[in-house]
């Protein structure tokens, strides 16, 4: 937290509220002791500089409370939930987890599925690397999904549609293994904006359906083998799946709090006190 901290306070964002709240504090003691000073004439003048000195010294202090960086969340009443932002490991949380994958569920690393990826941590924390209790899962999780097409190439070679959900339930946890990205047949995978927000919407139905409210964890989605990381970066991803968790809570509640958990390697380049304002924005005025 010190470090992150360190880090936000150089932002721009971070001076403009800390200057605004000391002028806001100035403002208001201001006024107070004008206020005084006509019922009392001739006694604030009497000590103005120690007045001054201490003004100022309680305004900063005030200011700087106000403005110091804290853990990213926000709570919103309509509808009843929370955001938050968390640094960590995605499977070390205790809410139900989120695991991107392709269109044809690819499993086996690490010629296929990066073995540091979402997936292949999931394999390798979840089932302790036993692919085929993995692909049992998902077969029968697909068994009433209408694959979309056929694509010849190593692994496995049925597509199904962009926004396919499997949830699996290990450890009074469900995993939703959603498929925002298409794999092609030298196994490269590649996402569009159209494809996640579909995604997504298909897995938010989803957690409504299973998790009887409780809180889930997704990861920041988008980059590495998606190929979006130009197009869609962590800032961006971040505001993107909260302002699709956001429309759909608002149709029909979806969970009590969602954690968009970020990696510690990845929040150097997050400017935190911005995410922070944009979950603010998103609330109804």
């Amino acid at each position: 937290m010190t470090f992150r901290a360190f880090r936000d306070v150089k932002r721009l964002r971070f001076w403009r509220s800390f200057t605004n709240h000391v002028f806001a504090c100035l403002g208001v003691v201001a006024f107070l002791f004008g206020l005084y000073d006509v019922l009392r004439p001739n006694i604030i003048s009497k000590i103005h500089f120690p007045l001054a000195v201490a003004i100022v010294f309680i305004a900063v202090i005030y200011a700087s409370i106000r403005s110091y960086p804290r853990s990213i969340e926000e709570t919103y009443s309509k509808p009843n939930t929370t955001i938050r932002i968390v640094e960590g490991d995605l499977f070390a949380q205790l809410d139900n987890v989120v695991v991107g994958m392709t269109n044809t569920f690819d499993t086996q690393i690490p010629h296929i599925i990066n073995p540091g990826s979402v997936q292949g941590q999931f394999l390798a924390v979840v089932y302790a690397n036993d692919v085929s209790a993995l692909d049992a899962e998902l077969a029968r999780g697909l068994i009433s999904v209408t694959p979309t097409s056929q694509v010849q190439k190593p692994g496995k070679t049925t597509r199904y549609p962009i926004g396919t959900v499997v949830a699996i339930r290990q450890a009074r946890k469900h995993y939703f293994c959603v498929a925002y990205g298409e794999m092609n047949s030298v196994n490269q995978a590649q996402a569009t904006m159209d494809g996640i927000w579909r995604s997504l919407e298909n897995l938010w139905r989803e957690v409504r359906a299973r998790t009887n409210g409780d809180p889930v964890a997704i990861p920041v989605i988008g980059g590495g083998l998606a190929r979006l990381s130009q197009i869609l970066p962590a800032q961006d991803s971040i505001r993107f799946i909260a302002m699709s968790f956001m429309f759909a809570s608002r149709q029909t509640r979806v969970c009590d709090r969602l954690d968009i958990v970020v990696r510690p390697q990845d929040v150097e380049r997050l400017d935190m006190l911005e995410l922070q304002a944009f979950l603010t924005s998103l609330k109804e005025t």
